[in-house]
């Protein structure tokens, strides 16, 4: 069977001025992209300050028109600033735009940083500025903002899913590494990452190859052939790992090679599953070294998540309570047996605690589990999975197909024993099992949620939801925890991967 090189090509060369067009085609997205960005952060703001206006100083009485008369000036300097802000800490930069946290992260850190000025100017020059005028503009613009970036996103995810919006990428470094990096661009494409070649050092002509998912990478060249290959690829953006064959001078060679060509240079740091605040670039003795931290897991970001998962866990059982009452009416009239199942999870630092869940299963399913270990579906042999489980209950059916029989874990975070977002609660012969790094996932507590949820539940093999949880523990914020909430509420809507 003949592979088809990625990319659709079928063309060893390319001509400069397709890789050119290629080019222009890339900025010019990008540059409709964030004048867009541009518009509708200006519409939110003003939107925002506006109404802060209108709901504080918009009474009819005559003190309340002088009030909104002279508080017009304020307004505009409030939303002149914040869309400065915005543009300051670079929040529509190409490089953080429509992937990842860090997007997010610079608004929010945009937006608090204003109002903390605003609030120490008042102080020291005495300027008596509304409280109630400030506490609307701040949730309801920072909301709005993140909102609209949201949205912006979902249709930037549609085009890179119908091949638009991507960036070409050309991959350098030792084989094993640049396949590593290919599979990761593979599994995001939302990242719009399209890898169009390699350059792999003892390149042999005609007789290199590299196929991925049924489909060939060209390889193009070796470490030192990055300029010809871009022109034969069409590469906007090269992507260097495991740099050791290159060298310094080498690296520096090709940052100068592509800044005449106007193409973009990243580099992995050869760190797998490190990312974030974690990483912190430091020169000692003349080399650019990247430090990593050590991942925080006390003092005040433990703190900060626990009082989280408290008020957001009580929010959500308020919430939810009728939805809880029928269902527990649905499992005590359909089948024998008691409303909840208690069952035995590990906690953080290997501690176990009785998980609450809604019974979907029939009775005593539990002793029913080795006399169906011969048709267990998961890959790693680890988790027991079944598509069809016969012990499940037609009412547990629909409860797991939603995870309404995980609602009751709320009680658990109030408990202590979970968090919202964490890594997957095991069980007692999974962890039994863990060797010296899986046993980092007891390093934290399990969630209800988690990267394993938003990335296919139970869909994802036994080293995949390893990767993921560890993943987590390693690289774990509030930023972070709240994006993953948000996804698995599309997750659990969609349905995606539950059985």
């Amino acid at each position: 069977m003949q592979q088809t090189p990625r990319g659709g090509r079928t063309d060893k060369a390319q001509k400069p001025a397709e890789r050119d067009n290629q080019l222009t085609s890339r900025r010019v997205w990008e540059r409709q992209y964030v004048d867009r960005l541009r518009v509708t952060d200006v519409v939110v703001v003003i939107g925002a300050v506006a109404a802060a206006q209108f709901i504080r100083f918009g009474e009819l009485q005559v003190d309340g028109a002088k009030a909104f008369a002279g508080y017009s000036g304020v307004s505009l300097a409030l939303a002149l600033l914040w869309i400065a802000f915005l543009s300051i800490f670079r929040t529509r930069s190409p490089r953080v735009i429509g992937n990842g946290a860090e997007e997010y992260r610079r608004i929010v850190s945009a937006t608090f940083r204003l109002f903390g000025v605003i609030a120490i100017l008042s102080l020291l020059f005495k300027v008596d500025i509304a409280r109630l005028y400030l506490a609307i503009a701040l949730p309801v613009g920072l909301v709005g903002l993140l909102t609209s970036r949201w949205l912006w996103r979902k249709g930037v995810s549609k085009q890179r899913s119908n091949g638009k919006y991507q960036t070409a990428v050309l991959i350098v470094g030792s084989r094993k590494a640049a396949v590593s990096m290919a599979k990761q661009f593979e599994r995001s494409p939302a990242a719009g990452y399209s890898v169009v070649g390699m350059c792999l050092p003892g390149y042999e002509p005609d007789r290199d190859a590299v196929f991925l998912d049924g489909s060939e990478i060209p390889v193009l060249g070796d470490e030192y052939s990055v300029v010809e290959a871009i022109e034969i690829s069409g590469a906007d953006t090269v992507a260097v790992t495991a740099t050791e064959h290159l060298g310094t001078k080498g690296i520096r060679k090709m940052i100068w090679d592509l800044e005449k060509k106007s193409v973009d240079l990243v580099v992995a740091p050869g760190v797998v599953d490190v990312a974030g605040p974690r990483l912190v670039m430091r020169p000692v003795a003349g080399f650019p070294l990247i430090h990593v931290e050590k991942p925080q897991y006390n003092g005040a970001k433990r703190f900060s998540k626990t009082a989280f998962d408290i008020v957001f866990a009580l929010a959500v059982l308020l919430v939810i309570s009728p939805i809880l009452l029928v269902t527990a009416l649905a499992v005590k009239l359909t089948s024998r047996g008691p409303v909840f199942y208690l069952s035995e999870r590990m906690g953080i630092d290997g501690k176990p605690f009785a998980m609450i869940k809604f019974r979907s299963m029939v009775q005593n399913a539990d002793r029913q589990v080795t006399s169906l270990l011969a048709q267990n579906e998961s890959e790693g042999g680890v988790l027991f999975k079944m598509r069809d489980d016969p012990r499940v209950t037609k009412v547990g059916k629909f409860m797991r197909r939603f995870s309404v029989d995980e609602l009751p874990q709320f009680f658990n975070v109030l408990r202590r024993e979970m968090s919202v977002v964490g890594p997957r609660p095991p069980l007692r012969r999974e962890v039994e099992t863990y060797d010296g790094e899986v046993r980092r996932r007891l390093l934290v507590k399990p969630g209800i949620t988690g990267l394993w949820q938003v990335s296919g539940r139970s869909d994802l093999s036994w080293e995949e939801t390893v990767r993921l949880d560890l993943s987590y523990v390693e690289n774990w914020s509030m930023v972070g925890d709240l994006l993953i909430i948000m996804k698995t509420v599309k997750a659990v809507a969609g349905s995606d991967g539950a059985y």
